[in-house]
């Protein structure tokens, strides 16, 4: 069960290996937020979190700590649009631990070179994660390596919850949190953690509509996968696990379009001098075009969650 108890547990478990993020109080465009430096981050986004959940649950432990039985000799395998596996990784070198990461034809140079930075082998497979998530698992099936799901985890999704309690922890002031969604494994945990206690707003793509589409019909549905953030928010579905969490605590859903997802770019770089790339900006996006319009009084909080980009791209 993801509550509040075995987030906590999570992060204790993983405070060793992860950063506890610092925030920034400031004003985007005239309204005063304050935001998650989540793109700090090892390995350039918020999964580490939940890899190393995962992995530290499962019994992989630091080399020279006596590891759980029967761990399977291959390691870890995963599949990723390019910000999980470089975290499943990086957990895995930390680790002393083989990774197999299995991404997308498509997926940014510069996440495939973070991805081989820390040791894995990198198969690039198939137009999208649905189908580089396809090739992982018959790959695990001839390996028997520890799969580590992106989002649709219940130790990923606590480890990604961690993110909220940090946030709390910090800024206990904030009424509204606005968190990206892709496969939904950061705002499952986000809006865990807080549980009404304020506001979770879901923030996507309009090419990447998963969370939106699933809370409209009810269940989780396939939705289109495209536009300048589906490397990092381009799920076709939502994970199974989230969606009842936001169902009870995502209060609502918004859709950016790109060129707004690149205005929030250019901001955060121009105003703080932070790179984000397109799914790290997407929640701030939310209040730069409007799309989210902050009730009289709100403290409004921002989840700046990835970094995973070519800076020229940006500056």
């Amino acid at each position: 069960m993801l509550d509040r108890k075995s987030i906590a547990a999570a992060a204790s478990r993983i405070s060793a290996y992860i950063r506890h993020t610092p925030v920034l109080r400031a004003e985007l465009s005239g309204l005063p937020v304050t935001l998650k430096l989540e793109l700090l981050q090892h390995a350039g986004s918020f999964k580490p979190r939940g890899a190393f959940n995962r992995l530290l649950s499962a019994g992989f432990q630091t080399p020279g700590q006596s590891p759980s039985a029967d761990l399977p000799a291959a390691g870890v395998i995963a599949a990723s649009g390019g910000n999980h596996g470089a975290a499943v990784a990086y957990a895995a070198h930390s680790l002393g631990v083989k990774a197999e990461i299995f991404v997308p034809s498509g997926t940014p140079a510069a996440k495939v070179a973070r991805i081989a930075s820390y040791g894995a082998q990198v198969v690039q497979i198939g137009e999208s994660y649905a189908e580089a998530l396809t090739a992982s698992r018959i790959r695990q099936a001839e390996t028997a390596a520890l799969e580590v799901h992106a989002y649709d985890h219940a130790d990923v999704l606590a480890g990604q919850g961690t993110v909220g309690r940090e946030f709390e922890q910090d800024a206990p002031e904030l009424t509204h949190i606005l968190v990206a969604a892709g496969g939904g494994g950061l705002i499952g945990g986000v809006a865990a953690w807080y549980a009404g206690s304020a506001q979770v707003i879901s923030v996507e793509p309009e090419g990447c509509p998963s969370l939106h589409d699933a809370l409209r019909a009810g269940q989780p549905v396939g939705a289109p996968v495209g536009g300048l953030a589906a490397d990092s928010l381009g799920a076709r579905q939502v994970g199974a696990l989230m969606f009842p969490i936001a169902q009870r605590f995502v209060g609502q859903a918004v859709l950016v379009p790109d060129d707004a997802i690149v205005a929030a770019q250019r901001l955060l770089w121009d105003q703080f001098r932070l790179v984000a790339e397109p799914g790290g900006a997407t929640a701030a996006a939310a209040l730069l075009c409007g799309r989210f319009v902050p009730p009289a009084g709100a403290r409004v909080g921002v989840v700046v969650c990835g970094a995973n980009t070519d800076p020229a791209k940006v500056v």
